[in-house]
């Protein structure tokens, strides 16, 4: 495009803007009232808050580390304090290669072992110092505790020693050698109560640096209440969810998932005796499969998908595809809004499915049976954990019958009726509702006082409590082939025949609300011929918190998820890579006087701009790095502000280099600084909508946006595979800098001869913020390139490192002349998933262009619209969304950047800067 050619939008620009004139500089702009972003004491109070969290975390940080260096004083000069034959037998020793050592676990066993010898490694679990010559540890090994008492004896054993141990961070892995002995009395507060370990070394084989926030020996204590005499413990459901590491390596815990384990391995081995097969089910689905209410929806590439209320529907499959009996062991996920002790948004389902012959108590039998077999190994093969849950939980033995009673669901009711239960609206249970939690545990009762058991089954269950492929009862269509199986009064067991005829199966799905269209797929196993069959689901973790008497579900689920699981956090804590470089510290350091300055210049010294990019910036800043930009710095808090001196203009680039909150108080001091320092006309381009809220609302500059950060959310990045097959097919290969390493005088050669080489080929006019330098602020930048299989370069990247909510810019990406084809998509591919493998969540390839001009603060009406239209003109004769189509293919999210500048204070002239600064023949 020839120059003479953006004569005439820049002439109806110019007239819109707001000059009389063309002549620039006739008239002063008006920059506004900055006394509107003086200090607002609202902000000012969350600003001192800020500077008083970030000291509060630096001055717990450094107590931290300061602990840390003074134990490891304190141990090295105990240990020269000591004779060499004492020291060598206490301190730490952090090798990664462990002594082979005996278990505590195995002595559980050998109480026999007195006197002998012992070496192992386990956690300290708690120190008691009675003093300064005697301590008594114990240790922990899963769910094993034992003694260690450390006593002073000359020569052997030091008090530097006994200190050293009294102080040691509990939690930490220890090697201890020492000899077993027969305590005087039985020890109550461990799991082996006959013996302890009279310690003769003991070295610290993996530190803790801090405690836990909750401790393993405090989570898992219980005392016994004065009033009631039962024990009770001292943390709560939700601190032990909450501190789930903590809860989990406590014993009990230990203890419960062992037996959990043991349930899932005795229901596998119980099947597999019965001719079934494991099989691992979809967890993602095209439609809910019981009730679209209490279903997990999930995007499924742009297409609706649901997370299995259960794997129902691909077990009936299986069995239509002659499979048989199947069985699996997975998740189930239920968006159920149940805040209740008995209630988890997701569990673990034990289910199985089978092809029957008659009637489907054949499934109902083998059920039991399992049960039965999953109830007998529990108490057999894992009496000792019982025991260990027991004295946290205590509880009788679960009692069953041989022969499981079995009522109907009509009996049931009948039972719970002649009790005297009634809801709490007076009304006695109806044989054609289901039970409530309430009834439900009332029955329990009674079942056990009439039949002595804590197990039975219902049967006969109504229609109306059952999911659609619930096969209807042939004697009474208001009742079902199903049953739920009963343990403590808590139902852990649905099962049931399911309908296998396609036409019924039909009928029932439209009476439920379900559109059969969305589940072809599950219908066309009926419709290709299944036989009749019968199964059931078990919730592993209500099974388990009702055998043990836990209280609560959670305390059965590893990592329990419930309404309240994964909240959103109300501020995120965000790290700065570079503390150092904290504007918030700095200002506070800066107003108490704590700053040191440089003695030849009398100044405070700032941080290095590159760092404050790492911890604050954004595309548009990377380019202060270039020597055409100015860098104003504020002296209270080291911020930054970027800008180019161009005509009479000062065009500031970008966003402020600082905390947010502190964005207010330095745009005042920098107009300020322009005001009074600089003859120089402020144009504020391609900041945020932060700014330009700052900008527009409250100093009345007009606003508009024709640009955007092209951003990609890495989770959400799409693959351009075919470009990728194409470049792998012409024996293109991907190589990264590793981050350790210095880029090689040789290899920077190559690739600087590649981009004159690329310079040389470029055509027309390039309108960008940036200069081509790939070797500047090297700490802060990642590097990959592609070569041919002869080992040209045939592409080259370069990535930048932005503040942690911005991840990195590809700041560069250029394809070279006569790459093959795809290189740079193949390259640009492979540096997302690089930073995706590294935990980056974004990427930005910085500004592009918009094809239309979105209008902000203080300009609307005739002007806008003549202004919108100027810029489309320009934006098409100049082809400026180019870069944008192509960034596309990626997934790029535009995030809108705004042009503001203050009345009066634009102009043909400003508009002429504006496309000479960005334009250059390359």
């Amino acid at each position: 495009m020839s120059p003479g050619g953006l004569k005439k939008p820049l002439l109806a620009l110019n007239r819109i803007i707001g000059h009389a004139s063309a002549k620039n500089h006739m008239l002063k702009p008006k920059i506004g009232n900055i006394s509107a972003l003086d200090a607002d004491p609202k902000k000012d109070k969350k600003l001192q808050k800020a500077q008083e969290k970030r000291i509060k975390e630096d001055e717990r940080e450094q107590e931290r580390r300061s602990f840390q260096q003074r134990r490891k004083n304190e141990e090295e000069k105990a240990l020269e304090s000591d004779d060499p034959d004492i020291a060598v037998r206490y301190g730490t020793k952090t090798d990664d290669v462990l002594a082979e050592t005996d278990s505590i676990q195995r002595l559980a066993s050998t109480p026999e072992s007195s006197g002998k010898p012992i070496s192992f490694i386990g956690r300290i679990h708690h120190i008691r110092c009675l003093s300064s010559k005697l301590a008594f540890i114990v240790f922990r090994e899963q769910i094993e505790t034992i003694q260690g008492v450390l006593a002073y004896e000359p020569g052997r054993i030091s008090e530097n020693f006994v200190r050293w141990a009294e102080h040691l961070t509990t939690e930490s892995y220890v090697h201890v050698q020492g000899t077993l002995q027969t305590p005087p009395e039985e020890i109550k507060g461990c799991s082996i109560k006959d013996l302890e370990v009279h310690i003769d070394s003991m070295h610290v084989v993996v530190p803790i640096q801090e405690h836990l926030p909750v401790d393993v020996f405090s989570i898992d204590h219980v005392e016994m209440d004065a009033d009631t005499h039962q024990l009770e413990s001292l943390a709560s459901t939700r601190v032990r969810v909450s501190n789930r590491l903590a809860f989990l390596r406590t014993p009990t815990a230990q203890s419960i998932f062992r037996i959990n384990s043991g349930i899932c391995s005795i229901f596998r081995s119980t099947l597999e005796q019965h001719g079934f097969i494991e099989i691992h089910t979809p967890k993602l689905m095209p439609a809910a499969t019981e009730s679209g209410a209490e279903v997990f929806k999930a995007n499924y590439f742009g297409r609706t998908a649901f997370l299995a209320q259960s794997p129902q529907l691909s077990k009936q499959l299986s069995i239509s595809a002659d499979f048989n009996r199947v069985f699996e062991v997975g998740p189930v996920f239920r968006a159920e809004d149940s805040n209740t002790h008995r209630h988890l948004t997701e569990y673990t389902g034990l289910d199985l499915e089978m092809a029957i012959n008659s009637d489907y108590h054949e499934a109902l039998n083998i059920i039991d049976s399992m049960m039965k077999n999953i109830f007998n190994g529990i108490y057999t093969r894992f009496r000792r954990e019982i025991e260990i849950i027991k004295t946290r939980f205590p509880h009788e033995d679960l009692v069953w019958l041989d022969q499981t009673p079995v009522l109907t669901f009509a009996e049931a009711v009948d039972l719970l009726n002649a009790s005297g239960w009634t809801d709490d609206h007076g009304r006695q249970a109806s044989p054609f509702e289901d039970l409530s939690t309430r009834a439900e545990i009332r029955l329990g009762e009674v079942v056990k006082e009439k039949y002595h058991t804590d197990y039975y089954i219902i049967d006969k269950f109504p229609a109306s409590a059952r999911p659609f492929y619930t096969h209807l009862d042939n004697q009474d269509p208001r009742y079902t082939n199903s049953f739920d199986i009963f343990l403590r009064g808590q139902e852990i067991t649905t099962g049931g025949q399911r309908i296998h005829r396609p036409d019924v199966l039909i009928e029932r799905m439209k009476k439920a609300g379900i559109e059969p269209h969305g589940m072809a797929e599950y219908l066309q196993g009926f419709e290709f011929g299944v036989l009749p069959h019968a199964g059931c689901g078990i919730g592993l973790e209500r099974l388990v918190f009702l055998l043990l008497n836990l209280g609560d579900i959670r305390n059965a689920s590893l990592f329990p998820r419930d309404p309240k699981s994964l909240p959103e956090e109300k501020e995120a804590i965000v790290k700065l890579p570079h503390p150092e470089a904290d504007t918030i510290r700095f200002a506070y350091d800066y107003e108490k006087g704590y700053l040191t300055k440089n003695p030849e210049t009398g100044k405070v010294e700032y941080p290095p701009i590159e760092k404050l990019i790492a911890n604050y910036g954004d595309a548009t800043n990377t380019s202060w790095l270039d020597d055409r930009y100015k860098v104003w710095r504020h002296e209270p808090t080291a911020a930054a502000i970027g800008y180019a001196e161009e005509n009479g203009y000062a065009l500031v680039m970008g966003n402020p280099l600082c905390d947010s909150r502190q964005y207010p108080i330095v745009i005042r001091a920098f107009l300020k600084y322009m005001r009074q320092q600089k003859d120089l006309r402020p144009l504020w381009l391609l900041v945020s909508a932060e700014i330009e809220e700052i900008l527009g609302s409250r100093l009345g500059w007009r606003t508009l946006s024709c640009v955007a950060e092209e951003r990609v959310p890495i989770q959400e990045a799409k693959k351009v595979a075919k470009k990728e097959r194409q470049a792998e097919d012409a024996g293109v290969t991907i190589h990264e800098q590793p981050l350790d390493q210095p880029m090689s005088e040789e290899m920077m050669k190559k690739i600087d001869k590649r981009i004159e080489d690329w310079k040389a080929g470029r055509k027309g006019t390039q309108v960008h913020i940036t200069e081509v330098r790939p070797w500047v602020d090297m700490e802060h930048r990642r590097y990959l390139w592609a070569e041919t299989k002869e080992g040209e370069i045939a592409a080259f990247c370069v990535l930048h490192k932005l503040s942690p909510q911005n991840g990195y810019q590809i700041k560069f990406a250029l394809d070279f002349p006569d790459s093959p084809n795809g290189t740079i998509e193949a390259l640009i591919s492979a540096s997302i998933q690089m930073l995706a493998k590294v935990g980056v969540q974004n990427v930005t390839f910085g500004a592009g262009a918009l094809p239309e001009m979105v209008t902000g603060g203080n300009l609307d009406g005739v002007r806008a619209r003549i202004l919108s239209k100027t810029y489309k003109t320009i934006a098409q004769q100049l082809k400026l969304v180019n870069k944008s189509e192509f960034r596309e293919k990626f997934g790029t999210q535009n995030d809108l950047v705004y042009i503001c500048y203050p009345f009066m204070g634009l102009g043909v002239s400003g508009a002429r800067t504006l496309i000479k600064f960005f334009e250059d023949e390359m």
